[in-house]
């Protein structure tokens, strides 16, 4: 089959009907036949030649091109297709490297295997574009809703025509008891929009958190103008969900414009998720108040947060301690996935076992360390002091408020807090070196005796032994594995050493040991204060 004048405008006509079915651009089309036409091309004279043909978008005929590149002498590896400098001179005037010679060749007779050839590049260009077309409409979508219709099921995964193509809402991105059937509409959030090998793959949820949020935004107008917004959600899909919403505007409740007239705009997201309980919570910076919002509708007595671990503790009356906690836990674990933070929920009865507990240790303690009776030893206790560096270094004012202590009686409890610290510490400090303590250890500054013989318990002896360490091998840590986080604890963390601290000590042993440069330290400081701030300023 050659291109001959009679059809020479059809190719234009195909390309344009092929790109209006697959909705992409007629120039694509075109270039997938100029590309087939080059590799019939080629198999009539020569795969080693560069052959090349353009369309013209207006007549729609075809030139099929020769051509021929100049290259360097030992560069030269196909003749068919590159030729020197002195081979050039017939054909080019002052001829360059670089420099290239085209000719225009005869079109061919392109025979059937050939056109099949020529049929399948055009499919495989156009199909090509249309996943190309089909990427760029939909990756600026991710994050958005979708209405399509359920094609098929697959192990489980539901495919989804949503219009342009397909789809997939995975078995996990399904609330539970959902079914579909072929020809069901169907409202889905776009989570993920990829580009594969086989196309771009679209991934759709209905029990993303995101989903929700979206919802509200279209049955709320106060959202969607930006006057009221959700701060956090969680949900236990099909099942039952938590959100916390905060208003900017003073003269409108949050909480009411979500639940709307007669709870219509809630019941209708409520209705969207299969019946979903959605406790709808107003937002607060302080995170005790918060924290007791979430917790409805159980009532909370106290909360005490350690923000270090970023755990918290909530106490509860007795009869409310099976509606914190909420069926199979449920209520407890959204309020933690709406805080960011560990929930251990304890009853009044079993903190007040918890400090008393914590009572008789630290008098126990006095009364061994310092040589005191009971009353006495109980008496420091209530007014606050925990262990004997308070005691020991305090200052004196503080003792004498205790009732029957006096200037001579503060001093003895002083020095004997002292010398017993003293003798700890001579302790600790034989037992680090008799287990192979190092001097460039033991002098290092910050180190107390107590955690250099917890170091070299674990076998850290030398100053490099330290240098090595990780910040959270001293300080602890938090590891998340399978969604649920897990503590490290750390070898200083008894003694209170802070992450920050852990990460100062072991950069100021490495700069010791000459592995790094002071101003290294500095800036490394600096870039991390940098790339915090943003982070601190959007939280």
């Amino acid at each position: 089959m050659a291109i001959t004048s009679a059809n020479q405008l059809e190719l234009l006509q195909i390309a344009d009907a092929v790109a209006r079915e697959k909705m992409i651009d007629p120039g694509l089309v075109i270039e997938a036949m100029e590309e087939s036409l080059a590799r019939a091309a080629k198999s009539r004279y020569g795969s080693e030649m560069d052959i090349r043909v353009s369309i013209d978008r207006k007549s729609g005929r075809a030139t099929f091109t020769r051509v021929r590149t100049v290259v360097e002498d030992e560069l030269l590896e196909n003749e068919k297709a590159e030729f020197t400098v002195e081979q050039a001179k017939p054909y080019l005037d002052d001829p360059k490297i670089g420099d290239t010679f085209v000719e225009e060749v005869p079109p061919v007779d392109m025979g059937r295997i050939a056109a099949q050839s020529a049929k399948q590049v055009i499919i495989q260009k156009v199909r090509e574009a249309e996943r190309e077309r089909q990427y760029e409409e939909f990756k600026d979508r991710a994050g958005t809703i979708i209405n399509g219709v359920v094609k098929r099921e697959e192990y489980g995964n539901v495919i989804v025509d949503i219009g342009a193509g397909e789809a997939s809402l995975r078995r996990n991105d399904k609330i539970g008891r959902e079914s579909y059937r072929p020809g069901d509409r169907i409202r889905v959030y776009i989570k993920d929009v990829r580009r594969e090998e086989r196309g771009p793959q679209i991934f759709l949820s209905r029990t993303a958190p995101e989903f929700m949020v979206e919802l509200f935004r279209m049955e709320v107008p106060e959202i969607y103008d930006g006057v009221i917004e959700i701060k956090a959600c969680a949900r236990d899909p099909g099942s039952r969900a938590k959100i916390a919403v905060i208003s900017y505007d003073s003269s409108i409740d949050p909480v009411g414009a979500c639940v709307g007239m007669r709870g219509s705009r809630v019941q209708a997201v409520v209705n969207e998720l299969q019946g979903e309980k959605i406790d709808i919570i107003p937002w607060t910076d302080d995170a005790a108040t918060f924290l007791v919002n979430a917790l409805q509708p159980a009532e909370v007595t106290k909360v005490v947060i350690d923000e270090d671990a970023e755990r918290i503790e909530v106490v509860v009356p007795e009869e409310q301690l099976s509606l914190a906690i909420g069926r199979r836990g449920q209520n407890v674990r959204l309020a933690s996935q709406l805080t960011g933070l560990d929930i251990d929920i304890l009853t009044e009865e079993e903190e007040s076992k918890r400090r008393q507990a914590e009572f008789e240790l630290r008098t126990k303690l006095f009364m061994e360390a310092l040589d005191l009776d009971e009353f006495f030893a109980q008496l420091l206790v209530s007014e606050g002091f925990t262990n004997l560096e308070e005691v020991a270094y305090v200052e004196v004012d503080e003792l004498l408020v205790i009732d029957g202590v006096d200037e001579g009686t503060a001093g003895e409890l002083q020095a004997r807090a002292r010398d017993y610290i003293e003798a700890q510490n001579k302790a600790a400090m034989d037992a680090a070196r008799e287990a192979g303590l190092a001097d460039d250890l033991a002098n290092f500054e910050g180190l107390t005796p107590q955690m250099l013989q917890a170091l070299t318990a674990d076998g850290i002896k030398t100053l490099e032994d330290f240098a090595t360490c990780a910040d959270w091998e001293l300080a602890g840590g938090w590891t998340v594995e399978k969604g649920e986080r897990i503590k490290d604890d750390g070898l200083l963390e008894p003694f209170d050493v802070s992450l920050e601290e852990a990460q100062d000590m072991i950069m100021t042993a490495r700069v010791m040991l000459g592995w790094v440069s002071p101003e290294d330290v500095v800036g490394s400081s600096e870039g991390d204060a940098e790339a915090t701030e943003p982070e601190e300023a959007g939280a």
